[in-house]
This record gives structure tokens, sequence and C-alpha cells, in this order.
């Protein structure tokens, strides 16, 4: 598939602010199955612009305003390709208890929050086991939203997996994290991902759609053949993640791959907005 995405996000400042130090986290990831054939980076007020790679490989942009300022605009404009990722392998449980699987694992088999108290995950762990590790990832993302309930507000950025087990509904992220616990608890390495999904049906559906930032997991699945090898699942949609998903980047959570970062100095207080538009293009590129 071949999409134009834009993304922009606006700051309002309720008086001027200097040396307003940003890392921005919007450029598409160069894989197997997506290609980034253009990116442009728009900032107001003009600014140098850093650019590299973090330590996860996510492409980073780095930008400081150091005049005074009461706004600051920032555009992304892009197109990217992306094709289906293969299947999942059928690789065992005994690869995943390998030294050479938990090497390459590294990371993300390490929990990044404490556990629920009171053995509040058993229900959920026993519901996920299968009898390989695909299997098991497939089963994290059916169970997931079967028993939590997607609600926009109803968490905020700094909720908890035991938030989301308390008040029973969450949002992409929450359902992530809770995916990610489940996964490690199994011995199985994963990842929070972060990036854009075009929401709209492949047939019968606008050719553009307004979206936010969206998240999902990748897990590491050995393959009898090849060696592990990481896959995509989006819990919040109950699927493989497919050619309709657009990464930008990995991390341990959502802390490691948050969109936008900033600070600024002054007393001012700031408001925030950002969106994201997503048009599928035909193979013209039209």
């Amino acid at each position: 598939m071949k999409f134009r995405i834009t993304y922009t996000t606006e700051y309002r400042y309720s008086e001027p602010v200097r040396d307003n130090l940003n890392v921005l986290r919007v450029k598409p990831a160069t894989t197997k199955t997506q290609a980034v054939d253009d990116f442009a980076l728009r900032v107001a007020p003009e600014t140098r612009l850093h650019q590299y790679r973090d330590y996860f490989g996510s492409e980073v942009v780095e930008l400081g305003v150091t005049e005074p300022h009461e706004r600051l605009d920032i555009e992304a404009r892009m197109h990217v390709t992306t094709s289906e990722p293969e299947p999942a392998p059928a690789g065992s449980w005994e690869a995943v208890a390998s030294r050479g699987y938990r090497t390459e694992g590294g990371e993300h088999l390490l929990q990044t929050e404490m556990s629920p108290p009171g053995g509040a995950l058993d229900g959920l762990l026993d519901a996920v086991r299968a009898a390989t590790p695909a299997e098991s990832l497939a089963r994290v993302s059916e169970e997931i939203p079967d028993r939590f309930e997607y609600r926009s507000g109803s968490t905020f950025v700094g909720s908890t997996v035991s938030d989301l087990l308390e008040g029973g509904a969450g949002v992409c992220q929450d359902f992530v994290h809770l995916g990610l616990m489940l996964l490690r608890e199994l011995g199985v390495a994963s990842r929070y991902v972060s990036g854009y999904l075009f929401a709209a049906p492949e047939d019968g559906g606008p050719d553009s759609v307004e979206v936010q930032t969206h998240a999902w997991l990748e897990a590491l699945v050995p393959d009898a053949d090849s060696g592990p090898r990481w896959v995509g699942v989006d819990p919040t949609n109950r699927k493989l993640v497919g050619e309709t998903h657009v990464k930008i980047g990995h991390g341990r959570n959502y802390q490691d791959v948050a969109p936008i970062r900033g600070v600024y100095r002054g007393p001012a207080t700031s408001e925030h907005t950002a969106a994201v538009q997503m048009r599928r293009l035909n193979d013209n590129g039209a």
C-alpha cells in the first residue's frame, strides 16, 4: 500500500517562552516491509534540526528555538509504501529458553514496571499460554480486547497496568503495556511500537482519514529454520500487524517512543494539539 501522511502538532503559550527544546519521533522506519519514499519537516519559528537514530534505531529529530515566541508549529509530510509481512513462524518454547534467543531478546525480556500484586495477572497468563509462542502471541491480541474496554480518556500517559486492571478500560497504549507484561512473564521478548494505522476499510472506505498516533507490539518469535523474528500484533484491533500499519519506531515502552517531548524556559502555560491525516494512494501515487 502507498500512503501520504501529514503529521501536525501545535503549541500555544500564554506568554512568550524561550529555549524551547523538543525531541520528535514521527518519521516512519525503514524495514523489510516498509519504505519511506520521502519525508519533509517544517518548523515555525524556523530553527536548525539535528537528526539521528536513537539507541533502539528509531529516527529522531531534535529542534530548539532560543528566541522568545508564543507558538510553535511542526508539520511533517511523508510518503510511505508498505507490504504484508510473512506469517508468524511456529517455533517452540524450547527455543525461547535457549541462550541464543535470550541474547537476541536482550532487555526486551525485562519488565519495565512492577507486576500487579496479589496474582492479578494469573488468570490472564493462564488464558494466553498456548502450545507455541506464536499461538500465545495471537491469544494476547484476543484476550486483552475481550476483557477490557477501549475508552478514550479513561487513562492518561502515566497510567500503569494496575490502573488498567482496576478500571477495566484503557487505550492502545494501555493494551500494549499489558501485552508486553504478559509476554515477558512467559519469557517472550517483546517491544512497544509507535506508528500510524490507516483505519478505513480496504473496500468501499474513504481514501483519506484523520487518525492519531497508534501503538501495537512486536514479539520475538522463534523460527526453527531461520532464527527468531519480530512479529507484530495489534491488541487494540485484535489482529496481526499488516500493510495498513505504518511503523515509526520501537522501544521498551511508551516512554522510549513518545511522538514529541520538550521543555521550555518561562512561566507560561501551554495548549497542545496534534493530528495525523493519512491518505491511501493508488499504484501511481495519486
